[in-house]
Order: structure tokens, then sequence, then C-alpha cells
């Protein structure tokens, strides 16, 4: 009987913390990380205030647990996609559009609200940085598995370059930039890619 009860208790816990993290990115999202309440994310998520005292200690936890989750769905979206695409110069260009669908969209809003309050919020920064650097790592390992023979450091910085490249394009849509503009810049970086990067 206690057994049960105790799952019941997990899965209540757990079901609490994923309700108080997708309210969190929908905030960032939709306010911006500096309208972005601990109140208002209770408020969506159904919670009350002391509940996510429970789950995390801080603000910048709750920030930095969010991106995770995030990011965790994303990472599962993509190594399922990683398993159709074709290996070497072929897979190039079809992996770049993966990192530019991972790094746009709702990810890439809400870290870049999470990063320009890092730039002056120590605890923040030190908080979603590991996040980041794990997300770059985790990313990296599944885009390794269709470099075919490409080496592996000359596998990172393709990968690097077009993280970077997705992150300024992700920007650049957020600011209202032209939307004909990045279609032809992340289509040139794809031939380049395939041109630098496709024979080993």
């Amino acid at each position: 009987m206690t057994g049960t009860t105790h799952r019941t208790q997990a899965e209540r816990r757990a079901a609490t913390r994923t309700a108080l993290l997708d309210a969190t990115i929908d905030c960032l999202v939709e306010l911006g990380y500096a309208r972005t309440s601990v109140q208002e994310i209770c408020a969506r998520a159904g919670v009350s205030k002391g509940a996510v005292q429970h789950h995390f200690s801080a603000k910048a936890e709750l920030m930095a647990a969010a991106v995770e989750h995030l990011t965790n769905r994303l990472k599962s979206e993509l190594a399922a996609s990683l398993t159709r695409l074709p290996s070497g110069a072929d897979g190039i260009p079809a992996a770049i559009d993966l990192l530019w669908e991972g790094y746009s969209g709702t990810l890439a809003t809400a870290v870049t609200e999470l990063w320009v309050a890092a730039r002056t919020d120590d605890e923040l920064r030190a908080a979603i940085r590991p996040v980041d650097r794990a997300l770059g790592r985790s990313t990296l390992e599944q885009i390794s598995t269709v470099a075919g023979d490409l080496p592996q450091d000359r596998a990172e910085v393709l990968f690097w370059l077009t993280v970077n490249l997705t992150r300024g394009l992700a920007l650049d849509a957020e600011l209202g930039g032209d939307p004909k503009r990045r279609k032809q810049l992340l289509d040139e970086w794809k031939r380049i890619a395939v041109l630098l990067y496709g024979h080993g």
C-alpha cells in the first residue's frame, strides 16, 4: 500500500515540475525574462508559490531547468530525425536544416532571453552555462553519427560554425529580419559546407 502511495506522490511531483517548466518556457517566449515572475509562472502552472520552493531553490535554477527540459525534448526529436539522414556529404545539408530547426523557434527565443539577462546576472549565468554546454556536447555527439568519414576535429568545426550561424539567424528572426535573406544565407552555408567538408 505504501509503495502505491509513494508512486502516486512521485507522479504528482513530476507532473507539478513539468507544469512549472512548461509555464516558464511559455512566459519567457510570450513575456520575456524581465516580465517573467514566479507568480506568473505559478498562475499558468496552476500551483502555489510555495510549491515552487519544493522543486527549485531560486528563480535562476527554475530558468535553467526549463531550458534543459525543452532541450531534452528537442534532443529526442533530433535523435529520431538523425536516424533518417544519409551519412557523409549527402547528409550535411539535412543535418544543417535539423540544427536550424533545433536552434531557432521556441528554444532560440527562450535561450536568447536568458543569455541577455545572464550578462548582468551572475546567478543566472552560473545556472544556465552548464545547461548550454551540455546541450552542445550532446547535440555534437548525435550529429557526429552522420559525419561519415569526416575526422572528428573537422566535424566539430562544422558543427560549431553551424550552431553559431543558426543562433545569429534566429536572433535576426526575433528582430524581424528578412526571411528570404535568412533562407539565402542558410542555403549558401549548406553549399559551402558540402564543398569544404563533404569529402572528409
